[in-house]
């Protein structure tokens, strides 16, 4: 969100107002006399602004359109969904970014963000206006190369509102009105007097909008304008307000931009699980401690169980996450994979290497900050605090609840019950031995240090041991010790006993 000064702390989140048109702006005489204007301007006006294919140039390919849907209330999701059609069609090599758009307005905050995204886009974006551009909707189309409606396109009514829905106090609307227009301005692909005037119509009712002796918006009203309207010839010489045409489909509307056959539609889509991911990134240092925290709890345990079964997924869902959120692609996940791997290599087959195993920690970690940043395809990477800040402090946060739990895990786990049904089933179903278990609830005592021992399982490094005839939970003390090999412990850890090769 935009920030509030701390004399408006009291101030919920500002959003900008759904596009409603006042029955009273409707009956306005202005408003009727402008409409009948444009019923009678409509069809010529639209013709000249799509001429038929024939009079486009020709092109040595198809002309391909990533078509983007912006609908519903606009909000976090919405970001995610089209920053991450924005990185799709950069890496698809897509001619133009079509927005479908049919929303009442939504978040300011989240608009803004919005609109820097599309400036990362190098093609040419338009927006298709389909039925319903409102309040920040408005907004993010006045920023894009192109707008066309459909028939029943209606578009404007962008005030700023609170997020509760009450008016914002006037000093805030009149700073944050002023901010957006400048920003949508500055942003604009097309920074024609008239568009920025249009904005400030809908974004404000104390302005009027006149184009030469006709006022096209009166004071006291916010501008709300129609398919017709939009089209419709203003000034000498007589331009359009607002569109460059009108189109039934977004079909017709490539068709008539580059010709029959002369493009290629790709659309983005979304399903219930990335719609489901969109919301878990906001739990992601959460979710990233627990998933470290729990392969924490697999390498101190003997084989493979649902610790490590359920870090991974974990994990996996931050990937996923962030990935459905437009800020990272497969490549974190791939780095994540080989961390993973070199620390598993570490602790099989070269125990006693540091090297090794602290490469494939500092994979994990940097391909977990990768997966959080906003990197864009085709563009270089800019090592900046505003790249990395937010994602180092998702990091660090993750980090310190591993550090905490792990703490407390170590201090209280081992003397509870549950640590030894966690540590003796997993050996029990990784390598038994052929042998009975020999459950037992109580910790190992310190009377068993120096006690002579066989490894039940391989210690890699962690396993299990029969000492006295009883099964305890066990970790080398140096290197990987195969099963059926003598030990002798030499202290009590906090997963269990210490034990080493006893000498021949």
């Amino acid at each position: 969100m935009i920030p509030v000064h701390a004399d408006e702390s009291v101030v919920p989140a500002p959003a900008l107002a759904p596009a409603t048109l006042p029955a009273e702006a409707a009956e306005a005489p202005v408003q009727a006399e402008a409409e009948a204007k444009a019923d009678a301007a409509a069809p010529a006006a639209s013709a000249a602004i799509l001429p038929e294919a024939a009079a486009r140039p020709k092109r040595d390919r198809k002309a391909v359109a990533y078509v983007i849907p912006v609908q519903d209330q606009i909000a976090q999701p919405t970001l995610y969904i089209l920053r991450r059609g924005l990185k799709e069609a950069i890496e698809q090599k897509a001619d133009v970014v079509l927005l479908d758009m049919k929303t009442p307005g939504g978040d300011a905050g989240t608009t803004l963000e919005i609109m820097e995204a599309l400036q990362k886009f190098p093609g040419e974006t338009v927006t298709y206006v389909n039925t319903e551009a409102g309040s920040a909707g408005a907004i993010i189309a006045m920023i894009t190369d192109e707008i066309y409606f459909a028939p029943t396109g209606v578009m404007g009514a962008a005030e700023l509102i609170l997020g509760t829905g009450q008016d914002a106090p006037e000093a805030l609307k009149r700073k944050m009105t002023s901010y957006i227009a400048a920003k949508a301005e500055a942003l604009s692909a097309s920074p024609t007097p008239r568009r920025a005037e249009v904005l400030k119509a809908m974004m404000n009712a104390d302005f009027e909008l006149k184009i030469g002796d006709e006022v096209i918006s009166p004071k006291g009203e916010l501008l709300t304008v129609s398919a017709k309207r939009a089209i419709a010839p203003y000034g000498d010489p007589p331009e359009p307000l607002l569109a460059n045409g009108i189109a039934d489909s977004v079909e017709q509307l490539l068709a008539k931009k580059y010709g029959e056959g002369g493009y290629e539609i790709r659309q983005f889509r979304v399903t219930w699980s990335e719609s489901l991911a969109q919301y878990l990134t906001t739990f992601a240092p959460v979710l990233m401690g627990l998933g470290m925290l729990l392969l924490f709890i697999e390498f101190k345990t003997p084989g493979f169980g649902w610790p490590g079964v359920t870090g991974l997924s974990l994990l996996a869902v931050v990937f996923f996450g962030h990935y459905v959120a437009g800020l990272s692609g497969q490549e974190p996940a791939v780095l994540f994979a080989v961390g993973l791997l070199l620390l598993g290599v570490e602790l099989l087959f070269f125990p006693g290497v540091v090297f090794v195993a602290l490469t494939g920690v500092a994979l994990m970690l940097v391909s977990l900050l990768w997966a959080m940043a906003d990197i864009w395809p085709d563009q270089p990477i800019a090592f900046s605090s505003d790249l990395f800040l937010q994602p180092a402090v998702n990091l660090g946060l993750a980090l310190i609840i591993t550090a905490v739990l792990a703490v407390l895990l170590l201090r209280y786990l081992p003397k509870t019950w549950f640590w030894d049904r966690l540590v003796l089933s997993t050996a029990i179903d990784a390598q038994s031995q052929g042998r009975a278990a020999d459950v037992r609830g109580e910790a190992a005592p310190d009377t068993l240090i120096g006690a002579e021992g066989i490894t039940l399982t391989g210690m890699f490094p962690s396993g299990e041991v029969e000492v006295g005839g009883r099964r305890y939970a066990a970790q080398s003390a140096l290197g990987h010790i195969p099963a059926g090999v003598p030990v002798v412990v030499t202290r009590r850890a906090a997963f269990g006993l210490l034990v080493e090769r006893k000498s021949s």
